[in-house]
């Protein structure tokens, strides 16, 4: 099953993952709305739905490339990486922040030079996690052909210097904390994502 255009949107609301509040983004910015995507892919059907219909315009963007692997940032691109990669029948890694907040391969992973990757994250705002994971991509000297997301958050304005597709594409309001209308007003942040405030 393939989702229709607005149903992944629909889908996030369904299951309580779309929040209207004041939220503390990973990109640092703050906003009005989050989507907690861990919440919609907590059920495994929904999960392999997006993860199917992900990876068949990741491989449209491969342009007839076997993708070899995929790569996605830990936390919020885990499951949804699996899923794309299990559709596409390849292995999946994930990289990891270290202490310092770099990103890298641990826990054995590795890939091979030339190796053919895409790049799948749940949700891209300012696309700085999925930029970190093609730097990480072409160092090992691999190939990074196609990035996807299950939601794009910047209205389609984010450039990889890969093609890239997302399930569903949105322009969200999104403030710089200095100048945020919600911290202006004294509501308190909130921070539901994988990282803390």
């Amino acid at each position: 099953m393939t989702p229709q255009a607005g149903s992944v949107l629909d889908l996030f609301r369904q299951t309580g993952a779309y929040l209207s509040g004041h939220f503390r983004l990973t990109s640092g910015l703050h906003s009005p709305n989050y989507l907690q995507s861990a919440i919609v892919l907590q059920h495994p059907r929904h999960a392999q739905t997006l993860g199917e219909a992900l990876a068949g315009k990741i491989q449209d963007l491969a342009g007839g490339q076997k993708i070899d692997v995929v790569v996605a940032p830990a936390l919020g691109g885990l499951i949804i990486g699996h899923e794309v990669a299990r559709a596409l029948g390849v292995r999946f890694i994930f990289t990891e922040r270290a202490a310092d907040r770099t990103m890298s391969l641990r826990r054995g992973f590795s890939l091979r030079k030339g190796e053919v990757a895409a790049i799948v994250e749940d949700v891209i705002t300012t696309g700085g996690s999925t930029r970190e994971v093609i730097d990480i991509v072409r160092e090992a000297g691999a190939v990074a052909v196609a990035a996807g997301s299950i939601i794009d958050r910047s209205g389609g304005a984010v450039d990889l210097g890969i093609p890239r597709a997302a399930l569903e594409t949105l322009t969200v309001v999104a403030h710089a904390p200095d100048t945020c209308p919600m911290c202006l007003a004294g509501d308190p942040v909130v921070k539901p994502g994988s990282r803390p405030v």
